[in-house]
């Protein structure tokens, strides 16, 4: 019994396996390639493409595509490549992001497959829907293992600074191919109808897919996981570049000795790689950084704090901008109701004036479409014209006071033609910047917004779908590759810096390159600065035209496709009117042409940002020398001056000055004297606080220098340098700015006592004669004189003479040596010279060396030593003496 029934049991399971076999190879044998009655090669079939044709392409192309290229690269990578180490592999979670946005899209396929064959109405599988299964879950992981050879492995070539062209080719394919589909929203049978479930399924997939596209694209153009600054002498080394310093993260105790001296090499030449690595970074950042902190920066010389009127200007600035918005969306739909009143047969017609009457005054207030000619934007504009000029007032005048508060140690180092041109550009780009992002790209953004939620709601969703998804796109690639050129137009405008640089430079040293003869050298040099300026300008150039080219083509899609639909509608459907088409035409193209200038917008932004980058780098120059707080003005009564044990240095490395003490009594002269680079014009400076010393102290009148303002402090003490820099102007305003509150009475004395008074009056125009740049239409006495002049004007109680006449001959020294007597009597007077002879009267004699004073005394006393004076002093005869008699022999010869 038990045999009979394992026997039955064994039939019944053998039969019923068969049959199940064999209905699955029946299914197998029916399964066609295409639905039945469409063949692969047909195309276009009820006003769109075949579903059949459409994934059997797009899924062969981009599998063949990466299986060639990929291929072709790894073999690349792996004959080639140097192994990245971990230690310097960037953690981000973008590339986390990016892996898992990777990896879903063959998820979404093989669950839109498994629907297919258990949910979807017809349930049926064909050959082409298993082909592109099958090449997805290929394609998508096979480039996945490309993303991490590109992040573990480099190339040996130029560094590189993204994904490779391989997958950034694929990645847009991937796009383009998701964007193949709207061809098909004039299809009745497509599934943007959404109909039923099986609709409603695949427009859910087919959105997760696309914005799972859109990210990779995005994201491969960021590339998250590539190592940005490569270091190629530690590719494979267990340390790490860590600000500036080499850190041993884990290392064998075997390693420790090996091949040190190679190590020390590579240690010394990571720091210029750094450094060069550390520019791309930079070049490469995006302008929009810091954005709030530079806004935070501006924001006070935005809003006029103190004058209630200009705040008003401002609130009806905002007001007419946001009446502008409303204008713009009543344009078009007065236009609709326009032409429906004239739609229909002759007796349904109406005539509405009224209507008319308000189209046009609204078209009278909004302009020409953009705002460009309307009467709001006209009137905002003339109540802006204060708000501006209120801005570029403030930050110039800032800027310009922050120069002047910088140290002397900034000044020598800088080049003036750059400065000037930092701001000039840097003050232009505030107007532009607030002009750009206020009243274009914020009102375009605005009205974007409005006309996606107004098609939505008088349409349907899918005209707020086609805005969307074209302005978004429109947007998206805009800052996208306009981030990507910002690194051309940075490259341009320092380009530009050296060429003004050059430029001025040359100009002010016109009188060296005519004693050199280097003319030609001049022009040579400038010429190459003006070539290397156009070899930048054309690639930013040429990178625009680029950005043009997308801006256009993505216009244009969204234009086409948004007019097709419509008229589908209104001839197919007849669920909108010929005035809807009107409507929508009007305002899509009233939207374009603003969005149109969107690029130019955002281009003008970034590069006035770029051009306000280094008025920014300016404003963040710290101050050297401050003063501290609480500080008052310096009480000079007698001008007695003392050095306490003062020690300084310019770099930390080389001090120039070594516990020097010595004091100067009230009304006394101290002269110092010395080699050069011994210190004796730091002196000078150190008393001005041009620099702060290190340690010791300076002492006025028993006031510390660092305790009072800096301002009191150089008004008590008046200089006449070596080399006087006059200002292009007249000599009596140069003598006058000794004290700009000075009396032409009171300049016309001081210039007597400068000995120049009667030179001046020889001159035709007399005081008013310019002097010229930098005062060259003067001599180098008459210059010297104007300075005694403007220093005897500002009556200081403390001079200084910083060899005052050593660049002038011996006659013109000894004349004006008179002048300087006169000055200094009765004054503290501090002399440094070259030529001894000019102070054998000083009260005492400091003679430094190599920062220290070696000796001090009296000129009868010092020469009578054998030290470091007297040698000086008899080098200085013996070539006195040289001197004369050469000129006797010339005399004689002749």
């Amino acid at each position: 019994m038990q045999h009979e029934e394992a026997d039955s049991f064994y039939a019944f399971y053998t039969t019923k396996t068969s049959f199940s076999v064999e209905r699955v190879h029946r299914t197998m044998v029916n399964i066609t390639y295409c639905p039945p009655g469409l063949h692969i090669w047909d195309v276009w079939v009820d006003n769109g493409t075949s579903q059949c044709f459409m994934d059997t392409l797009s899924s062969s192309i981009l599998a063949g595509f990466i299986l060639v290229a990929g291929t072709i690269q790894l073999c690349m990578y792996r004959k080639y490549g140097t192994e990245v180490s971990p230690n310097h592999l960037s953690k981000s979670k973008l590339y986390h992001l990016q892996i898992f946005l990777t990896l879903l899209l063959p998820v979404l396929e093989v669950v839109r497959f498994a629907l297919q064959a258990t949910v979807y109405q017809d349930k049926a599988i064909y050959g082409y829907m298993i082909v592109s299964l099958v090449l997805t879950v290929f394609t998508y992981p096979y480039s996945l293992c490309i993303v991490r050879v590109e992040r573990h492995y480099l190339l040996p070539s130029v560094p590189t600074r993204g994904h490779g062209i391989v997958l950034l080719i694929f990645w847009t394919l991937i796009f383009i191919s998701e964007n193949l589909a709207f061809i098909n929203l004039g299809q009745k049978l497509w599934w943007f109808r959404l109909r039923n479930l099986t609709d409603q399924i695949e427009m859910a997939l087919f959105v997760l897919r696309y914005v799972s596209c859109l990210l990779i694209f995005l994201l491969g153009l960021k590339a998250p996981g590539i190592m940005q600054n490569v270091d190629y002498f530690s590719l494979n080394d267990q340390q790490r570049s860590i600000g500036g310093q080499r850190v041993m993260l884990h290392q064998a105790p075997s390693s420790v000795d090996l091949n040190k001296k190679q190590k020390l090499k590579v240690a010394f030449e990571n720091i210029s790689v750094n450094v060069k690595f550390k520019e791309r970074r930079e070049e490469n950042a995006s302008t929009w950084k810091n954005f709030w902190k530079k806004m935070r920066i501006l924001f006070p010389f935005m809003w006029p704090r103190k004058d209630a009127l200009l705040q008003l200007r401002v609130v009806i600035c905002f007001v007419l901008l946001a009446g502008g918005r409303v204008v713009n969306l009543y344009v078009p739909i007065y236009q609709k109701l326009i032409v429906e009143s004239m739609d229909g047969s002759q007796e349904k017609m109406v005539f509405r004036w009224d209507w008319i009457l308000v189209y046009v005054a609204f078209k009278f207030l909004q302009g020409g479409g953009t705002g460009g000619m309307g009467l709001l934007n006209n009137l905002r504009s003339f109540l802006w014209i204060r708000i501006q000029q209120y801005t570029t007032r403030e930050v110039e005048v800032e800027l310009f006071r922050h120069l002047h508060s910088l140290s002397l140690r900034w000044h020598l180092g800088r080049k003036t033609g750059e400065v000037l041109r930092v701001m000039d550009r840097g003050t232009d780009s505030i107007n532009n910047l607030l002009n750009y992002i206020v009243f274009s790209i914020v009102p375009t953004i605005i009205d974007i917004i409005v006309a996606i939620v107004y098609f939505i709601a008088a349409f349907n969703i899918w005209f707020g779908v086609i805005v969307f998804i074209t302005m978004t796109l429109y947007i998206i690639l805009t800052v996208a590759i306009t981030e990507w050129r910002t690194k051309y137009q940075r490259r341009m405008n320092l380009a530009d810096n050296e060429t003004r640089a050059r430029s001025v430079d040359s100009l002010l040293n016109f009188e060296t390159v005519k004693y050199y003869g280097a003319e030609q050298y001049e022009v040579e040099a400038f010429r190459e600065a003006v070539l290397k300026y156009q070899k930048e300008e054309f690639k930013s150039s040429i990178t625009l035209n680029i950005l043009n080219t997308v801006q256009n083509s993505i216009i244009c899609a969204g234009l086409l496709a948004g007019s097709l639909l419509c008229v589908y509608i209104v001839v197919e459907e007849h669920t909108l009117k010929a005035g809807d088409y009107v409507l929508f035409a009007t305002y899509i193209v009233q939207l374009y042409v603003p969005l149109n200038w969107f690029g130019t917008y955002y281009r003008a932004i970034q590069k006035n940002f770029v051009d306000m980058e280094n008025m920014f780098d300016l404003l963040r120059e710290e101050q050297e020398v401050i003063d501290a707080p609480g500080a008052g003005p310096i009480s000079v009564r007698r001008g007695a001056v003392e050095f306490n044990n003062v020690t300084f240095g310019y770099l930390p490395e080389r001090l120039v000055l070594k516990n020097v003490t010595f004091s100067v009594p009230a009304g006394k002269t101290v002269a110092l004297v010395g080699p050069s680079g011994s210190g004796k014009s730091t002196v000078i400076r150190l008393l001005f606080r041009f620099y702060d010393v290190e340690t010791g102290s300076i002492i006025i009148d028993g006031q510390n220098i660092k305790t009072v303002t800096q301002e009191s402090l150089r008004r008590s003490i008046g200089v006449v340098p070596q080399d006087t820099v006059l200002f292009n102007n007249t000599i009596k305003y140069n003598i006058k700015y000794g004290r700009l509150t000075a009396t032409d009475a009171e300049v016309i004395e001081a210039a007597r006592g400068g000995d120049i008074h009667d030179k001046i009056l020889q001159f035709p125009e007399g005081y008013e004669t310019q002097v010229g740049e930098r005062g060259l239409r003067l001599s180098g006495g008459e210059k010297q004189r104007v300075a005694i002049a403007r220093t005897l004007l500002k009556a200081p109680a403390i001079i200084l003479l910083d060899e005052a006449t050593s660049a002038l001959d011996t006659q013109t020294e000894r004349n004006i040596q008179d002048s300087l007597e006169r000055m200094c009597t009765n004054r503290t007077t501090i002399i440094v010279a070259h030529r001894l002879s000019t102070i054998i009267h000083a009260d005492e004699i400091l003679v430094l060396q190599e920062g220290e004073i070696v000796e001090r005394g009296r000129h009868e006393h010092l020469i009578g030593q054998e030290g470091v004076y007297a040698n000086m002093w008899r080098q200085q005869l013996e070539s006195r003496e040289n001197s004369s008699a050469d000129n006797s022999l010339e005399k004689s010869a002749a």
